[in-house]
């Protein structure tokens, strides 16, 4: 094992260049990073033919730490550009890693059209629930009651579900995963990458210091044992009642669907062009 994470570390770290990191000390993020990282190497894909895309916030400094094609794009907009990128080279695998409020918040639009559409990207979202780089601030997904920076008294809107509106918005494959279950979620990343059309992997995480120590959560190890305690598998959650459900963390795969995709559709459109022309 020794070796292996040795040869995962040169591989596909910008292990002389870019560390030490500027995540918290137990924060899910580096966890993130590992699966992704041991994803791509069970698919054998080849680090020019990848491209990680991901927006502003934690999350948003993952591409900095990786070793190959990546880019760091303004709030919100990753998907923009990964789409762009996908448009202008299909051959090329494009994944984009962003946080629940930039994802959902000033990104919600485009992640909504960009499932719509079942673009040929992977969406990876980790959710840890609060605005953690610019100050804690409430994001789409605090829970009702939580504090935050901008809730010193409790949030009182109500929160949605980020895998939930995939699939309704048309994701082609959606999955939900936490950083505790690291062997599921080593499986969901590569399952979504390898997923023809747009495919979504919600990362639930842990941000003890905005979040967690607000609301007395603990520290990262509790806030982890606190989603093994909540967990339940998609298999599971179908056999319980709403009551049962609720507060529970549903895991695994909650859609895995096959349709037409922009990005082969768009290219027969292109071809029909061509032969009227």
């Amino acid at each position: 094992m020794p070796e292996k994470v040795e040869r995962l570390r040169h591989d596909y770290l910008r292990h002389d260049k870019k560390f030490p990191h500027v995540w918290c000390p137990g924060c899910g993020n580096g966890i993130v990073l590992g699966a992704l990282i041991r994803a791509i190497d069970s698919l054998k894909l080849e680090k020019d033919e990848l491209v990680l895309a991901s927006g502003i916030g934690c999350a948003g400094r993952m591409p900095v730490y990786v070793d190959f094609n990546t880019l760091h794009t303004t709030h919100g907009r990753a998907l923009t550009f990964a789409t762009g990128i996908k448009l202008a080279n299909p051959s090329l695998n494009v994944l984009t890693v962003m946080g629940d409020g930039d994802a959902t918040a000033i990104g919600g639009n485009h992640f909504i059209h960009a499932a719509r559409r079942n673009l040929d990207l992977t969406a990876i979202i980790i959710n840890n629930q609060i605005y953690g780089m610019t100050g804690g601030q409430y994001s789409p997904t605090t829970p009702y009651g939580s504090k935050a920076a901008t809730a010193a008294y409790g949030h009182i809107e109500h929160a949605f579900s980020i895998a939930e509106l995939a699939v309704t918005a048309g994701a082609s494959f959606v999955a939900r995963g936490t950083v505790y279950h690291v062997p599921l979620l080593d499986k969901l990343i590569a399952q979504g990458i390898s997923k023809k059309g747009f495919s979504v992997i919600e990362i639930i995480s842990n941000c003890h210091i905005q979040y967690g120590r607000r609301n007395k959560m603990g520290d990262p190890v509790t806030m982890m044992q606190g989603f093994k305690d909540r967990a339940v598998t998609v298999e599971k959650a179908a056999t319980l009642s709403a009551e049962e459900l609720h507060d529970r963390i549903t895991i695994g795969v909650l859609t895995d669907v096959d349709k037409p995709n922009y990005t082969e559709e768009l290219q027969k459109i292109r071809d029909i062009a061509k032969d009227k022309s």
